[in-house]
């Protein structure tokens, strides 16, 4: 007869609510729990210097690129498509309230703080792309097939075919900030008690002490007279004067807080780590050096902004050029973030074109200029092959030296 009654223990139903949350509650409404003790959403992190530094220096850096639409030929060479249609929505205006970069620059940063990656819908009129459209976080549902990996889109519940979606995912199907959230959480932690320390004197520097048998009348006039003589504005610093048994015990730091400066510095490290990007670029230049800082510029362009815009423009192609792409792809041109003084780059585009690398014209589309005639002659300007006439010199001159 007591069976039905351990079955029912042992099946019982488990109750969640919002009283007590669980990690995945929490991630439902954008928040992540950490073991610093506070839970980490993504506006919240944004508070946090380094990691909004982080965010925008990779973002902007990818929607600071050309974009150029190019057309591939059968050995794999790639030249410009001048006056694509598409050109005019990603350097132009994707849509009535937002430019190019702006989309660039938002759908990057939302695969980069949110797990779901940066989502924005192709509106297609007479199946040509007439604007890009991203909508704010929660608006597109994304589900995934657990089988094959694919995904199906949903904008206010209404089905979306995913060759109208532009779809830009980080590794893992988790974004670096949620990886990152547990050292962002440290961070955030440190932040706000800096915060309390200056703000509302988290740390005092000392503690009254009275003797037994001193009444609270008299303590709370200690205290006043304390108050007015050091802590009111402009009266910090003068001799303190105890009276009645009174002593001041001065409370001194511990290593951990002697170092709290350094604990900040640490986690500015750690968010660099997990972003990818050069502490450098975080402005943490304590081991930054002229001879450094250029070598660490190249590695953020090549270890971590790289894979962003290869993502990148494998989105943009697949959504946008649709059954042309393999044909035709969105490329990013790269020049703009290796191009170094103007000096360099004169050296470097002169012993290109002598080596024949280059033509005139290739090189003078890379600062700006148009074509010239006889440009595209592939040839060393520094060496001249035509004959050259003899110098003539005045009658007579000839006679005179022989």
């Amino acid at each position: 007869m007591k069976t039905p009654r351990i079955i029912s223990r042992l099946f019982k139903p488990e109750t969640k609510g919002l009283a007590d949350p669980t990690t995945d509650l929490l991630a439902l409404f954008g928040l992540m729990p950490t073991q610093a003790g506070v839970q980490i959403s993504a506006p919240m992190a944004l508070d946090v210097a380094a990691v909004g530094s982080a965010i925008r220096v990779i973002s902007e850096a990818a929607a600071c690129l050309d974009v150029m639409v190019k057309a591939v030929a059968a050995d794999g060479t790639e030249t410009n498509v001048a006056g694509h249609p598409l050109l005019a929505l990603l350097k132009g205006r994707a849509n009535d309230w937002t430019s190019g970069f702006e989309l660039i620059r938002d759908l990057v940063i939302d695969a980069l703080s949110d797990d779901r990656g940066g989502l924005v819908w192709v509106n297609r009129v007479e199946g040509r792309a007439a604007e890009l459209i991203r909508y704010r976080s929660g608006v597109v549902t994304v589900d995934v097939n657990q089988n094959t990996g694919e995904p199906s889109y949903r904008i206010n519940n209404r089905p979306v075919p995913s060759a109208d979606m532009i779809h830009l995912r980080a590794p893992f199907g988790r974004s670096p900030l949620t990886m990152a959230r547990e050292a962002i959480g440290v961070a955030y932690v440190l932040q706000r008690h800096a915060a309390n320390l200056f703000g509302k004197g988290a740390r005092p520097s000392g503690a009254l002490s009275f003797p037994s048998g001193f009444g609270e009348a008299s303590v709370k006039k200690a205290i006043a007279a304390w108050r007015a003589t050091h802590e009111a504005d402009g009266e910090s610093g003068k001799t303190a004067i105890l009276y009645d048994g009174t002593t001041f015990v001065p409370i001194t730091f511990n290593s951990t807080d002697a170092q709290f400066l350094e604990n900040r510095k640490f986690q500015i490290l750690e968010i660099a780590r997990a972003f990818r990007v050069p502490p450098s670029m975080l402005f943490d230049l304590d081991r930054a050096t002229w001879g450094n800082t250029e070598q660490l510029g190249k590695e953020f362009l090549t270890y971590c902004l790289e894979p962003w815009l290869r993502a990148l423009e494998g989105a943009l192609t697949r959504a946008l050029l649709g059954d042309e792409g393999g044909r035709l792809v969105i490329r990013f041109d790269r020049d703009d973030m290796t191009r170094a003084d103007l000096q360099t780059r004169a050296t470097t585009i002169n012993s290109l074109i002598s080596s024949e690398t280059i033509n005139a014209n290739e090189a003078r589309s890379w600062i700006g200029l148009g074509p010239r005639a006889g440009g595209n002659v592939f040839k060393n300007p520094n060496i001249s092959t035509e004959p050259t006439a003899a110098p003539v010199g005045p009658k007579g001159a000839s006679d005179a030296t022989e």
